[in-house]
This record gives C-alpha cells, structure tokens and sequence, in this order.
C-alpha cells in the first residue's frame, strides 16, 4: 500500500471490518493499552520536529511556539495523564443497589466498545486527532481515523506516525475529502466521533443514524467574553487577545464576541489595538508568531464578513491595513486582524462562527442585557466571563449555558484534564479528555450480583398473606 495515497471509499468497509475482527479476537488488557500509548508517546516526541513542519507547510505558516502548545504539549500531557490513571480508570466502580436489594451487590465495568472511528478537522490537525485516538485507545478500543484533507501533508505524518506505532488491525488511517468523509461516518463503527463544523456535524449525525451508531459530536458556535464593570480593562485585553487570535482565530472555542459595559468600550477598544502591537509589531508580515487562514476559502469567507460590515456603515478597526500590500497579503492568505465596533444582530460577523481574527466589540447597558445577548443565540461551546464580584459571576453561571466556561481567562479549560469538554445541542453532543474520554469511548456495563440467599426469591405467586404484606411493605 502506498502510505501517502487517498484511501479507495471501497476499502474502508474491509478495514473497518478487519479492526473489528482483530478486536474481537483479542481486546486488548492493561498491558497493551499501557504498551501502545507509550510507544505513541515516545514516537510523537521523538517527531514533534516533523509535526511542526507539517503544520506550518499546511497553513503557509503557523507558530512553532503557538504549535508546541496547542498540538505537542495537549497530546504528550493527555497520554502522561491516561497512563497514570489507566489502572484506576479500568477498575469496576462500586455502586449500590439500596436496601431493598440488600444483600446482593452492584459494580460498574468500562467496557470496550470496538472500533471507534474518529474524524478530526484541520486547525488542530494533531491534537484533535490524537487526544481521542489516546483515550480510545486506553479504553480498550482499536480505532479508524479519518483526518482533516485541508492539511494533507499533517494528514499524511499522522498516518505514517500511527503505522509506525500499531498494527493495521489496530489502528488504520483514511486519507481523502468530502466523499470518503461521507461514506466513513456511515460505517457501523461501535463509536464515533466528529470535531468540526455544525453544519457537517449534522451530516455526520444524519449519516450514523442509520446503523444507530453512538457519535459525540465537537463542534463549536459563537463563543463570548462578557467583561463585567469591575473587572480591569487591560488585563481583559490580554487575555482575550490570547483567546482570539491564537492560531489567527481559527479556534473552535475562541473568542467570538466581546461584551463590555458601555462606558468602558472605547477603553477596552484601545486595549485590544495596544495588544496587537505589542504582540506583533508593526509589520504583520514580518511576524513570525502570526498564522496565515488555512486555505483561499476560508479567507475568501472572512473577507465576506468584512465586506458586509463595511456595507452596513459598521465600524471596522483595521490596525494592520496596507491597501499596497493586500494583493500578496491574499495570495500568502494572510487576513490582519480587524474589530468590528458594535455590528447589529443580523451582521454576517454575528451570523455565523467567526474562526477567523475579526473580533466584534458590543457595550451592554446592564448585566441582564449581555446575558440575554449572549441567550439569544445558540449555546456556544465556551464561554469567559471577566469580574471579581462572585455573585455577578454566579448569575451569568446560572442563566447562560455553554459547553465548558474559563473565569477570568480564556482557552484554558480546554487543557484540564478532569473537566469534561464537550458542547450543548448546536454546539456538541458528549464530552472527551481525560477519564470522561476513557467512558466516552467504553460501556459502562451495569452488573447486579445476587447473592445465594435473597429475599426476592419470596417475591413470586402468588401474592397472599406475607407476600402480600412485604410487597405493600416495600413499596412505601
């Protein structure tokens, strides 16, 4: 087989069913989930030099720094957490089964599935595919991974990467586009999972459906940052900046919108600019920190955004325009950051996801008007809230809801392990990291052991007397 060479859609039932055979044959114990995610780990470290290069000839030039964070440092911390706690997480759990059962006891077993199928979107090419390849993989699962075609020189390492480390009946990797995308989420996988848009996330959905497939879905939304008035303006800026133009914006959990109290916009405004120079300097081009769009269609979109911005007499803050330079700017797909200074509701840039570096800024005149903002759109997948009154805080805790929250911050609740990540309705369905990945991709087998004498053995036909009188007697 040539490694490199797209996967003929005629293949992929076979391979599907070759993982599925082998696993059945022989699913794998403690010591070999232990033994393959060290030989992933050692062999990811060991290529983290040809990651790089990977990524940065997909995008035309992404970060090295912004590369080591956000792909090598999640994987190697996701395995080194999984192999510290796989004994722990494999054990059965203990659970009761309340007095009236008594005295027969109940446990919980993670079980593995089988062969969970994994399709995993191009701005974060490694770590989206290789942290649930981890967590399935600890689970006791063999897995088919099917990787982003926009970053296919990514896609090829990690194929490549994967034979080096497993067998082909353990783990398989599907190279190609849409097509092949579309007939791999309908294979009866025994799990899959999808981390992309919403829009092809409910194709995946439609597609699984009819083998009653299991499938988390990753997808993402119109992520907010509601600075409340007592929070300081510059450090906002800061840590939005972080969460916004990390990787250019193409960040599912990424600051979409700033909502700031009214008085300090202006404020907040100057903020954001004196971050872009201090992070980048004067010369955009020049920056070695900066990404490029991932492809002439998604910047083709973002300038869309823009266009329509323009059109409707918006404010748009461009702090690294150069008309001059825009031609080449297109061709190396370099978009420069932009604000968008209060767009109304039917914006393009309040439409749609942005997963670009134009950010909107919005006043609020209360806390109850930003909340109900942010409530009258979808249920994003994050959402960071900026004060240090606790009860403010609480409240918007309380009437909003998103798929995980960072206070104070941005991003972050993304790399703890113990938190569940995962969206609500339009922006996810079920949660992976850590141990909610090792259930995510295991059954939770329910287990009732009865013991030798019980009491239900009484429970029968008929129902007279003491029977009669037990059962009335429960059932208070």
């Amino acid at each position: 087989m040539d490694i490199l060479a797209d996967t003929p859609i005629a293949d992929l039932a076979a391979t599907r069913e070759r993982l599925r055979t082998a696993w059945q044959a022989r699913k794998p114990d403690y010591a070999q989930r232990r033994a393959d995610l060290i030989r992933l780990r050692d062999a990811f470290r060991a290529r983290s030099a040809e990651m790089d290069a990977a990524i940065r000839a997909d995008f035309g030039h992404r970060s090295s720094h912004e590369n080591l964070l956000s792909e090598a440092m999640i994987v190697l911390a996701e395995i080194d957490h999984a192999l510290a706690q796989l004994r722990r997480w494999m054990k059965p759990r203990r659970a009761a089964v309340g007095w009236r059962f008594w005295p027969a006891r109940a446990e919980i077993r993670p079980e593995p599935v089988g062969v969970v199928g994994i399709l995993s979107p191009w701005n974060y090419p490694v770590n989206l595919a290789l942290v649930p390849l981890a967590s399935a993989i600890a689970a006791g699962n063999h897995v088919y991974l099917k990787p982003s075609e926009h970053t296919p020189r990514t896609s090829q390492f990690l194929r490549e990467l994967l034979a080096d480390v497993f067998p082909d009946d353990r783990v398989a990797v599907a190279l190609g586009g849409a097509e092949l995308g579309a007939a791999f989420s309908a294979l009866p996988f025994d799990h899959l999972l999808f981390t992309g848009s919403t829009a092809v996330g409910r194709k995946v959905m439609a597609a699984a459906a009819p083998n009653l497939t299991p499938v988390t879905l990753e997808l993402g939304g119109k992520a907010p940052a509601l600075v409340c008035p007592d929070y300081p303006i510059e450090r906002a800026a800061a840590r939005i900046a972080s969460g916004k133009w990390f990787n250019a914006g193409q960040t599912c959990i990424g600051v979409d919108y700033v909502l700031v109290d009214a008085s300090r916009r202006d404020e907040l405004v100057q903020a954001l600019l004196a971050q872009l120079r201090a992070r980048y300097g004067a010369d955009l081009g020049a920056s070695r920190d900066y990404t490029r769009i991932i492809n002439a269609s998604q910047y083709a979109r973002l300038a869309s955004y823009l266009d329509d911005a323009r059109q409707r007499g918006l404010q748009v803050i461009e702090p690294f325009a150069d008309p001059a330079a825009q031609a080449q700017r297109q061709a190396e797909r370099l978009f420069p950051p932009a604000l968008v200074v209060e767009p109304d509701p039917q914006a393009q840039v309040m439409q749609h996801e942005i997963f670009g570096p134009i950010l909107p800024v919005i006043s609020y005149r209360s806390l109850d008007e930003a909340i109900a903002r942010i409530n009258a759109l979808d249920r994003p997948l994050a959402l960071y809230p900026f004060g240090h009154d606790r009860a403010q805080i609480d409240k918007i805790l309380a009437q909003t809801l998103a798929g995980g929250v960072t206070v104070n911050d941005t991003l972050l609740h993304f790399g703890a392990h113990d938190l569940p990540f995962g969206g609500i309705g339009p922006s996810g369905i079920g949660a992976i990291h850590g141990r909610n990945g090792f259930d995510t991709f295991s059954k939770l087998l329910p287990v009732f052991h009865q013991r030798r004498l019980a009491a239900s053995d009484l429970l029968k036909p008929p129902y007279r007397g003491k029977i009669d009188a037990m059962i009335r007697w429960l059932a208070k």
